[in-house]
């Protein structure tokens, strides 16, 4: 059987399999023979699962769980009993420490002999024996939760196939977690690039599946947000799905958080107040569970602290009247110098109806700041964006412009090691996390988070290996593993150079090629293959249009080897006349004949077919939604990545401007100036230098900083950043498409070394980004360039005088700062070319 056709053969792609079906089955019965238990190997075929009547009503979903899932991968369903049989089959008793009491004197010794204190109701245990030839299992909760995130640990270390169940030895495990909040948002609305098509059944699913790899909370969105109300892929009402998201999370025990915007225009009207606590007070009453609101001072929102502090006040006496345990949290993203400082001065007066603050996207300062200067009674909860890739908290260090151009914001994104990092980093100042996503690109990074919440130490291969293992298919485990990693590696440095994307590629056609139907249909695995051949056919494109590029800057080369005289008889002298017969024209048909070949001539078809087969796949599997018409999904940038799949990815359409207006005019001199203008667009002239500072590779003159291992958030480094307003409809430069930033008040810098000091220099300097921010630059720390100025729109080379003072040594800084003390997303600073040349 040829596999790789099997989806665009199978009912799945001809769209037969409902949307939701799959997921709710998502865990795989690979197709392997029967083969008995290796040495070592605890068979559990044949077990019995004792749940005792002691059992709370979340005890027994626990129980639930571990029977429905183990039965999804194996087709064992084990049966439950609540007494202890005398018969000789495997036994799992499964419960809390005090629910277990009246059956622990009837346990083997070996399981309960060393009486393990668990620092918290977290916490679990799982141990096993072997006594007169029966088999006993021991999952045992310090509390009631506990009970779930322990039926977690046991099914993670599960081996698990079709009519296969086994321990790989014995158990000895008592765990706790690190960090007592682990969760992620989950927001139903058309913004995210799935969650708005799943129903019910789909959310039961993914709360397991969270739950088993250690998330205890999920943050949900209420119906009114920064969004539209309403998706064509909504099965449920928006308020009616968050009375069941909620609902599901009570039932397995899980912390319930709700993002609440306060997005009115003005709060110091007290009629606003007054609309926003019935609005939210409806809210608050419907939902059978809610353990916190948290705020966002602003991305969506622009009030001061003073009003939105005093609504929040009556927000918390709002939610209490429903819910009187429930926590009011706020964070002060997106706020200016000013409000900052309005903002400590009132929780320095400690509020009691403020829980804690919320650290996340848009911080003047990092976490470790926050915490230094939050009074004590304050815990900080984390709010990591783990789904974006570019134009985000945690952008992609050095990210290819083709990725950028064509992959885009929210790609299917795992960087494990990349957000491990992070973790590490930021976890410490913080009582733990409840994560920033837009859909199920970023599944890899939620439980990876997760997990290392839970245990910090542990090896993100080991993590990576669960995951696949329990959410893919247990045959892949290892394969899988290392092809998370590899995706990873295919977005470190520039894309040209970067053979390992076909090796990504072969790993992961090497595993479709022996995949099962089941294994085809898994929308994770789905998901990994996507972007393997996603990435690869990028990097072919990227190959054949900068070979085509070079090829046509080859044929407009040929006019200098046409030569041309001065007209004598031109008055003024500038006249040029050609030497050759040949005319510009020609050389211009030449190169766009160049630059079309890979129009003509597409690379990698099949990849490209493939890609889309895929994309189908995965609406039908998960109702991703990766196109704008074809599977309706809410804008481009949400993950949409089929439509920019063709994207140019070389100067192709600025080029083709170029020459149409070349051809409109009419002297060979002028045609000849334009061509020139075209091949030295980029060159400084003798002693000058050049950067296209979102370049990797021409970029020698920038300075980085700390760089993004240490400082994830570019707050002391400069990174790459991508964008060009999709409105503009005049191709510029594919330089301009991307440049080097610097975050808030940061400075973005240049350094430069032997100038000849007998020199006068200028610079000459593009300035990007819709951010209609001012700029300001400086040289060597004291001599203005230029003050305050407002960046041109659309773009334009600007030129500048260096002071001479500023050349007397052989070095020059370049010192570039946007306006200080503001507020917003904290970028603006960005340029994107530069040259110093000499006058």
């Amino acid at each position: 059987m040829n596999r790789r056709r099997f989806l665009k053969n199978s009912a799945l792609y001809s769209g037969l399999i409902g949307a939701f079906g799959p997921i709710g089955s998502s865990p795989l019965r690979p197709q392997s023979a029967r083969q008995p238990a290796n040495s070592g190997e605890i068979d559990l075929r044949d077990a019995v699962v004792v749940a005792p009547d002691t059992l709370s009503r979340r005890e027994r979903k626990a129980v639930q769980v571990l029977v429905e899932e183990v039965e999804k991968r194996t087709e064992f369903r084990w049966p439950v009993v609540e007494r202890l049989g005398a018969n000789t089959r495997p036994a799992i008793v499964v419960g809390s420490a005090g629910a277990l009491k009246q059956v622990r004197p009837r346990l083997p010794q070996a399981l309960v002999s060393e009486d393990t204190k668990l620092p918290s109701p977290e916490g679990y245990c799982l141990r096993s024996a072997s006594i007169s030839g029966s088999t006993w299992v021991l999952v045992s909760g310090a509390g009631e939760r506990g009970v779930l995130f322990g039926v977690g640990g046991l099914l993670r270390k599960l081996r698990m196939s079709e009519r296969q169940v086994q321990l790989t030895g014995p158990l000895n495990v008592a765990t706790s977690p690190k960090y007592g909040l682990r969760g992620h948002q989950l927001g139903y609305r058309p913004k995210t690039n799935a969650y708005d098509a799943w129903s019910v059944p789909t959310w039961d699913q993914y709360y397991r599946d969270l739950a088993v790899f250690g998330t205890n909370a999920v943050e949900l969105i209420p119906p009114r947000s920064d969004d539209e109300p309403n998706s064509p892929h909504f099965p449920l009402p928006p308020m009616q799905m968050m009375v069941e998201m909620s609902r599901l999370a009570d039932e397995y025990g899980l912390d319930v958080w709700i993002w609440y915007p306060a997005m009115d225009k003005d709060y110091s009207d007290p009629k606003t107040v007054e609309f926003a606590l019935t609005e939210w007070g409806k809210v608050f009453q419907a939902l059978p569970r809610i353990d916190a609101v948290f705020v966002p001072g602003g991305d969506p929102g622009n009030t001061g602290p003073k009003y939105m502090m005093a609504l929040l006040e009556k927000q918390t006496q709002n939610l209490h009247r429903y819910h009187p345990r429930a926590q009011m949290w706020m964070s002060p993203q997106s706020f200016d110098e000013a409000w900052m400082k309005e903002f400590f001065e009132i929780v320095d007066r400690e509020p009691p109806w403020l829980s804690g603050a919320v650290y996340g996207p848009q911080m003047r300062f990092d976490v470790s700041v926050l915490r230094q200067r939050l009074p004590k009674r304050y815990p900080i909860r984390l709010y990591p964006d783990i789904t974006h890739s570019l134009a985000c908290q945690f952008p992609v260090p050095d990210w290819d412009l083709a990725y950028a151009l064509t992959e885009g914001r929210e790609v299917i994104n795992p960087r494990p090691l990349g957000y491990a990092n992070i973790l590490h980093l930021q976890a410490p100042s913080s009582i733990g996390f409840l994560s920033y996503s837009e859909g199920c690109n970023d599944d890899v990074n939620k439980m990876l988070w997760s997990s290392l919440a839970w245990d910090p130490e542990k090896p993100v291969l080991k993590v990576l290996q669960e995951y696949s293992s329990y959410l893919v298919s247990e045959r892949l485990r290892d394969d899988f593993a290392q092809g998370i990693l590899s995706l990873e590696q295919n977005w470190r440095g520039p894309l040209l150079p970067n053979e390992n994307v076909e090796t990504t590629l072969d790993q992961f056609q090497n595993m479709e090629a022996s995949a099962t139907p089941a294994e085809l249909e898994n929308w994770r695995f789905q998901m990994g293959l996507y972007r393997a051949y996603y990435d690869a056919f990028v990097r072919r494109r990227l190959l054949a249009e900068t070979e085509a590029e070079e090829e046509a800057r080859g044929a407009l080369g040929e006019i200098w080897r046409m030569g041309v005289r001065p007209n004598p008889l031109d008055v003024g002298g500038t006249r040029v006349e050609p030497t050759s017969e040949i005319d510009p024209v020609f050389l211009l048909n030449q190169a766009e004949q160049r630059l079309n070949g890979p129009l003509a001539n597409p690379p990698a078809r099949r990849l490209r077919a493939r890609i889309l087969e895929l994309g189908e796949a995965l609406f039908q599997s998960i109702h991703m939604q990766l196109a704008v018409e074809r599977y309706q999904g809410e804008a481009v940038e949400r993950a949409a990545n089929l439509d920019t799949l063709d994207a140019p990815l070389n100067n192709a359409p600025w080029l083709r401007q170029q020459f149409a207006e070349i051809r409109q005019l009419t002297s060979y001199d002028a045609r000849y100036q334009a061509i020139a203008r075209i091949l030295n667009r980029t060159d400084p002239g003798p002693g000058g230098f050049y950067d296209s500072l979102g370049d990797l590779a021409r970029q020698p003159h920038l300075v980085r900083g700390l760089g993004a291992k240490r400082d994830p958030e570019f707050r002391h480094s400069s990174f790459v950043g991508h964008g060009y307003p999709e409105w503009s409809s005049v191709p510029v430069p594919l330089a301009w498409w991307c440049w080097a930033g610097s975050m808030f008040d940061a400075p973005l810098e240049m350094q430069y070394a032997q100038l000849d000091r007998s020199a006068q220099y200028k610079i000459r300097v593009v300035y990007i980004g819709f951010h209609r921010l001012k700029i300001r630059l400086d040289c060597n720390d004291r001599y203005p360039v230029h003050p305050l100025i407002e960046k041109p729109w659309p773009p334009e080379p600007l030129e500048f005088d260096i002071p001479s003072e500023a050349t007397q040594t052989d070095s020059l800084k370049l010192t570039w700062h946007r306006e200080l003390g503001l507020g917003g997303d904290g970028r603006g600073c960005q340029v994107a070319e530069v040259w110093l040349m000499k006058k």
